[in-house]
C-alpha cells in the first residue's frame, strides 16, 4: 500500500508552522547574590533564616531565599533593569541597581531610596561564577557581592546620669570661673607688693566706674555720686569745668543786672 506524499508532509509543516508561530524566547541568565563577612557582620551564618531578597522591575518580581551559603540564587532573569532589595529584621543592607543587557552582560551600582534612577551611584564589583565554565552548567551564572549598611536598631538607650556631664555644659564653666575669680581675687590682692597693692588701690579709686558700683551697693555718699556727671564723663569733659563755667555764667548775669539797675 503505498502512503500519499500529503500526508507525510502534514507533520512536518504542522511542526514548522508550530515553530514559526510560537514566540522566541529572549536570553536567560541566573544572578547569585552574596554576603560577604564584613566589620558589622563577620559570621553572615548568625542571619535569620526569614531573610530573603527581591529582584524588582516595572514588570518582573523574582524572590529568593537565604542560603546554607550565605548566597541569593535568581534564575531566569531575562534582559533589563532591576532593583534589589535584601529584607532582614538584623541587618541593613544597601539597595542596588543591576542591569542586565541584552548580550547578557550584567552591571550593578549602589542607590538609595528617592533617587533618580539614571543617577547611579558607586559601582558594585560582579564575577562569574567558577561554576559557569562547568559543561553540566546550562547558562551563565553572575556573582554579585551584597553591601552592609549597618545593624538595626529598634530601642533607644536611657540616658544614664553622670556628673561629668554638668561639667560639660558652659553655662557651669563660665560659674565656676566666675566664682575662682571672686574667691581668688582677694588672696592675690593680699600677696602682692605693697606699693603695687597702693597703686592698685588709687588707680581703683580713679575709676568712676567703682564709684557707681559703690554708690548702688550704698558704701560711696550721696555728695560724691552727686558730682559725678556720666554726661560729662561719657562727653571726654569734666564736671568741675562745667560748674566753673556754669558759675562764672551766673556773676556775669549778677553784673549785667547790676548794670541795668
Amino acid at each position: 500500500m503505498r502512503i500519499p506524499t500529503t500526508l507525510l508532509l502534514l507533520p512536518l509543516l504542522s511542526g514548522l508552522t508550530t515553530a514559526l508561530l510560537q514566540p522566541q524566547q529572549p536570553p536567560q541568565t541566573s544572578i547569585t547574590i552574596h554576603i560577604p563577612p564584613s566589620a558589622p557582620l563577620p559570621n553572615p551564618a548568625v542571619l535569620p533564616p526569614s531573610t530573603r531578597a527581591t529582584l524588582n522591575s516595572l514588570t518582573k518580581h523574582h524572590s529568593s531565599p537565604l542560603s546554607t551559603t550565605n548566597t541569593f540564587s535568581f534564575h531566569n532573569i531575562t534582559p533589563g533593569t532591576y532593583l534589589l532589595d535584601i529584607h532582614c529584621h538584623t541587618h541593613a543592607f544597601l539597595p542596588l541597581r543591576v542591569d542586565v543587557s541584552s548580550s547578557l552582560k550584567i552591571e550593578a551600582w549602589e542607590t538609595f531610596r528617592g533617587n533618580d534612577w539614571g543617577n547611579k551611584g558607586e559601582k558594585v564589583s560582579v564575577s562569574p561564577s567558577p561554576q559557569s565554565n562547568h559543561p553540566s552548567s546550562s547558562n551563565d551564572e553572575i556573582i554579585i557581592l551584597a553591601r552592609m549598611a549597618g545593624q538595626k536598631s529598634y530601642f533607644m538607650e536611657r540616658s544614664t546620669f553622670s556628673v561629668l556631664t554638668i561639667f560639660k555644659n558652659p553655662v557651669i564653666l563660665l560659674s565656676l570661673v566666675s566664682m575662682g575669680l571672686f574667691f581668688g581675687m582677694p588672696k592675690l590682692i593680699e600677696n602682692m607688693d605693697p606699693e603695687m597693692r597702693a597703686e592698685w588701690e588709687e588707680q581703683q579709686k580713679s575709676n568712676p566706674m567703682n564709684a557707681l558700683m559703690g554708690a548702688a551697693s550704698g558704701q560711696q555718699s550721696a555728695g560724691g555720686m552727686g558730682n559725678f556727671d556720666m554726661a560729662a564723663f561719657l562727653a571726654g569733659s569734666s564736671g568741675g569745668n562745667k560748674e566753673e563755667k556754669g558759675g562764672s555764667g551766673n556773676n556775669g548775669g549778677g553784673s549785667n543786672n547790676k548794670k541795668k539797675r
